[in-house]
């Protein structure tokens, strides 16, 4: 019994063996502890810096806008436009038609103003007051005033159409009717029933004339 319990018993060299064992196993536990609580302290600090990098991210593009509501946009500008324009024009078109009107009125107005003084001479020379015994008196106050009506007509650019040995020219003649002549030429006019009138080159009454048919 005593030889069996002798031969359990470690030597000093495996003590040491085993002494050293236990210390590099120690070592080596302690090695992975520090590893582990290094990599630990890694990842902490990944995740306090994460929130700051995120915040350092740009923000990403929004999103692209609907073609068809950008459409729908332009549409809806260029029909707003389109009707201030409208709107505009019409103001434009109403007030030219205004002035245009008072133009009108005003020309007129002194149109007429001397035509008035016309009618008055011719008042003042059938007054009874002064009717002349001499007809020749008469007849050179009555030429006097027609000068001064016919001036006014003139000035306001009124012309009077007088065709007489004229081309007859359907434009600006109104044939009554044809007959033979012996010194007027076929085609042309022999009489002026009537004078015609014009203003500024735009025709307001046609001549009427007779035509000649020739011999």
């Amino acid at each position: 019994m005593a030889e069996d319990l002798n031969q359990q018993e470690p030597t000093a060299e495996e003590k040491a063996k085993f002494e050293q064992d236990v210390l590099k196993a120690a070592e080596e536990a302690m090695k992975m502890e520090a590893e582990a609580n290094k990599a630990d302290e890694a990842q902490a600090e990944a995740t306090a810096e994460q929130p700051a990098e995120s915040a350092e991210q740009p923000a990403e593009p929004a999103a692209a806008p609907d073609p068809t509501e950008v459409l729908k946009q332009q549409l809806a500008d260029a029909n707003d436009r389109n009707l201030r324009l409208m709107a505009e024009f019409d103001n434009y078109r109403r007030r030219t038609a205004k002035e245009q009107l008072e133009l009108i009125e005003t020309a007129n107005g002194k149109l007429l103003e001397k035509l008035s003084e016309v009618q008055d001479n011719f008042e003042r020379a059938f007054a009874s007051e002064n009717k002349a015994q001499d007809l020749e008196a008469f007849e050179k106050g009555m030429q006097m005033i027609y000068n001064q009506f016919a001036k006014i007509l003139t000035d306001a650019g009124l012309e009077q159409i007088d065709p007489t040995g004229a081309e007859f020219d359907p434009n600006m003649h109104e044939a009554l009717m044809q007959q033979p002549s012996e010194t007027v030429p076929e085609g042309h006019v022999v009489t002026v029933f009537q004078k015609g009138y014009k203003l500024k080159n735009k025709i307001l009454k046609t001549a009427k004339v007779i035509v000649s048919s020739g011999k």
